[in-house]
This record gives structure tokens, sequence and C-alpha cells, in this order.
């Protein structure tokens, strides 16, 4: 835990969907050790359930040593009636909401012409579905009254990069990168601003297939021009800055976080094309 952290956060309410794991948590953690409130949003069932609570509790336990105030949400943020009752609770609870963190999402490999309709249908409701829908009634609430919000979601350096067998995850991704710029286009000139955070390879429950596999990790680090992979708290630390005001004249930009995979990699080595 860091303690030397800028208040830039002090007094903000912030509601963070998936923050039960992953960047989410570390999004949680950080948005507190920077003076925020912050609504933990979670959705989870069966297999690591039990270890999803953990880390929330522990989340909250340091949000509780921060000084500032936390809710705790169970919501699917791809249903419509789920999300509209997690924001009826935060500005029950609050009053006012300043920032809204879009991290939930899920993926699946698989080659896509044994993708379902049912598999493709299940990640885009969450990962892009559930972006609008927390977008909207964001938008709605930072429009009643004066003073306009902020939005972040998190990307994913494949709103640019293709990524075979993974064909939902990167719709959903491309998707978010449209959504982002409209919504901050749309209402630049009421207060509101909107942009995303491009993660490339982090260390999360996620990417355990690789993370834990010595071989499998060399091969993905491989691909990195800065050689490893980025963790949680280093993106965490890229979502306050753009929640900040110090980020008070960006809108509608995704900053990649990602060691350098967005610069072309494969291009290190110079390509001749001459005598």
């Amino acid at each position: 835990m860091s303690t030397n952290l800028p208040r830039r956060l002090e007094g903000k309410n912030v509601l963070i969907t998936g923050a039960g794991t992953g960047i989410g948590e570390a999004i949680a953690i950080r948005f507190a050790e920077e003076g925020a409130n912050v609504a933990i949003n979670y959705f989870h069932s069966g297999t690591g359930a039990q270890e999803t609570e953990a880390r929330i509790e522990a989340a909250r336990k340091v949000l509780k040593e921060q000084g500032g105030h936390d809710l705790l949400i169970q919501a699917n943020v791809s249903d419509e009636e789920d999300v509209k009752r997690m924001f009826a609770t935060v500005l029950r609870s609050w009053a006012r909401l300043d920032i809204l963190v879009n991290n939930a999402g899920i993926q699946k490999a698989v080659p896509s012409q044994e993708l379902t309709l049912e598999d493709f249908n299940r990640v885009l409701d969450v990962d892009l579905r559930g972006t609008f829908l927390c977008s909207r009634e964001a938008i709605r609430h930072y429009l009643s009254r004066p003073g306009g919000g902020v939005i972040v979601n998190d990307s994913s350096v494949h709103e640019r990069i293709p990524k075979p067998l993974y064909l939902s995850y990167a719709v959903s991704k491309g998707g978010i990168e449209r959504l982002t710029k409209t919504l901050a286009l749309e209402f630049a000139g009421r207060g509101i601003r909107v942009n995303a955070v491009g993660p490339g390879a982090i260390i999360t429950p996620i990417n355990r297939a690789w993370i834990n596999d010595p071989k499998k990790k060399a091969e993905v680090e491989g691909h990195i021009p800065m050689g490893r992979a980025g963790t949680p708290e280093e993106m965490a630390a890229v979502f306050a800055f753009l929640a900040s005001d110090d980020a008070s004249y960006v809108t509608g930009q995704t900053l990649f976080a990602d060691g350098g995979l967005t610069l072309y990699p494969e291009f290190r080595t110079a390509w001749s094309s001459g005598p």
C-alpha cells in the first residue's frame, strides 16, 4: 500500500464495476488511497466466489483504513434493472456520484468458427452492454445536477490489436473505443469527461493460464517491448490520473498502458527496404 500518494480524489464518490478482483480491486484501493469514497460492484457465482469474497473484504479493509466510506453492491452490469438498482443504491446512500469506472469484463477463448451465439452475446453483454448501461445512468445523474462528472472505461490494447480466438472480446473492446469517443464528444460541453484505459498483458486472475506457466509467460512477455507484464497497481495509477483533475483537459482518449504492445513490437528490428 502506498503512503505518499496525492489526495487528488479527496471526498469524491466513485462507483467501480467488477471491483472484486484484478484491476478493479487495485483501482478501488488506489482511489481510496487518494481520498475517494468507493462503491465496489461485483457479480460472482460458482467457481471462484469464495476467493472473490475474500479479496473484496481485503479491499474494504484498506478503504476503511484510508478513512473513506465504502459500499458493496452485487449487480449484473448486463442487466438493465440491476444497473438501475445499483445506481439507486449509490445515490440513496451518498446523494451524489462523481466518477464511474466501467471495469467489469469477461472473455472466452474459442476458434471463431466454433463460437456460439450464446457465448458471443454473453461477452458483449457484460463488456459492452454493461459499459453502455452504466455510462447512461451516470450521465443521467451528471446532467441532473451541476458540476459534471467523469467516466473512465476499462478497454484493452485489443480495441486496436486483433485477438484471434477472442473474437467477442475484441469486438467488445472496439465498441468501447467508439462508445468512449462518442459520449466524450456528445457531452464535452456539459462538463462530462469520458476516457478509457487500454491495458496490455497484466498479471491478474483472468490471465492465470499464462501467468502460472513459465513457458507461456515467456512467450507473452517476449512480445512486450518493455520485457514484462504489467501489474494491476500500475493500471490503477492510470485510472486515477484520468479520473482526477490532473486530466481536466483530457476527454475522448484511450491511454494505452501496455509496455509498448501497441508500438508494433515485431518491428523492433528495422526492416531494410533499400540496398
